[in-house]
């Protein structure tokens, strides 16, 4: 028997030092996927700022029916997005929030706007939801993830299944739609180089994904006690930067959000007061902040303006982290 465990050992130590890893591939000058967006020189001055901050194509939104989504999506629609589906596993028709969907489709009647119901926990939902969007839009070109949950208990006192509850969903919950967005974007792409050659060397093809972290992943939170919650977004910043480097040379940049304390209806209520006084009594703006503060840094990183941002974190937190 000791003879078998010394061989053991000897084939794992081989198969160890011999192993060879994986190895990313970054991208090129030459990589079509990659190259500069520029507007040309003899382009007017107000459409060249027109085109800085242009969105073009197809985007996924996770957790639309939520304040901040919902924002989101009419900033897009704004800056010129062709098509929208909004992902969250509580959209249904009977839901409050979908009266705020029908107001995108009748304030933006030139572009198509759908919704699925996803869990983005689940893989087999995430990828029928793809499927479906596909389906309906033609394409996809930018994944935002705001599906979240919030958990303010003491760590000494979590549960096993309340820890699993926000890491699920707001770590590994975007990873599995970046995941998708990430296949559906390099199938594009295929299709783009297969295609049309004029057609590839025009349409850069690629993608945008942005997660939307937190302040709390870069400090810790008072006075509340939300461990699992900060740690799960912390996750996301460490994500990003990865996937960053190993998606963009198929043109995809991952980007993150860091919202500090937003006036939305997590955040309201009389229970509330104390907790609101002090955030804003620890901000060197004195307030929280409006959900549509948060959409300019967005659009900039779905749009051109932010062509060569990638594995970013944009803090918009009016200064919460300073100290």
């Amino acid at each position: 028997m000791a003879a078998n465990n010394n061989d053991n050992y000897s084939d794992e130590r081989a198969n160890l030092i011999n192993r060879q890893i994986p190895q990313m591939q970054l991208s090129t000058a030459s990589n079509p996927f990659t190259a500069p967006r520029l507007p040309g020189n003899h382009v007017r001055p107000d459409k060249r700022a027109e085109y800085r901050f242009a969105v073009r194509g197809n985007a996924i939104i996770t957790g639309g029916a939520g304040t901040l989504a919902l924002e989101a999506a009419r900033a897009l629609l704004e800056h010129g997005l062709s098509g929208l589906c909004l992902w969250d596993i509580n959209l249904v028709k009977e839901d409050s929030a979908f009266g705020k969907v029908l107001s995108l489709e009748s304030d933006f009647p030139k572009s198509k706007v759908t919704f699925q119901t996803v869990d983005v926990r689940d893989p087999a939902s995430v990828h029928t939801a793809m499927e479906a969007t596909v389906k309906e839009l033609g394409g996809v070109d930018i994944l935002c993830c705001f599906a979240g949950v919030v958990g303010c208990v003491p760590a000494v006192a979590m549960s096993y299944d309340e820890w699993k509850r926000v890491h699920d969903v707001n770590q590994t919950g975007s990873f599995l739609c970046a995941q998708a967005f990430a296949k559906q974007i390099i199938k594009q792409n295929d299709i783009l180089q297969m295609m049309d050659t004029d057609l590839y060397q025009t349409y850069n093809g690629g993608g945008s994904i942005i997660f939307t972290a937190s302040l709390s992943a870069h400090t810790t939170n008072f006075p509340q006690p939300q461990a699992a919650y900060n740690s799960s977004k912390a996750s996301l910043i460490s994500l990003a930067k990865s996937l960053a480097a190993e998606w963009t040379v198929h043109g995809i940049r991952v980007n993150t959000l860091s919202p500090g304390y937003m006036n939305t209806i997590l955040n309201d209520g009389p229970g509330l007061e104390n907790a609101r006084s002090i955030w804003n009594s620890r901000n060197p703006m004195g307030r929280m902040g409006e959900p549509w503060e948060l959409t300019g840094p967005l659009v900039m990183l779905c749009s051109n303006a932010g062509r060569y941002v990638n594995g970013a974190d944009i803090l918009v937190d009016g200064g919460a982290c300073v100290f």
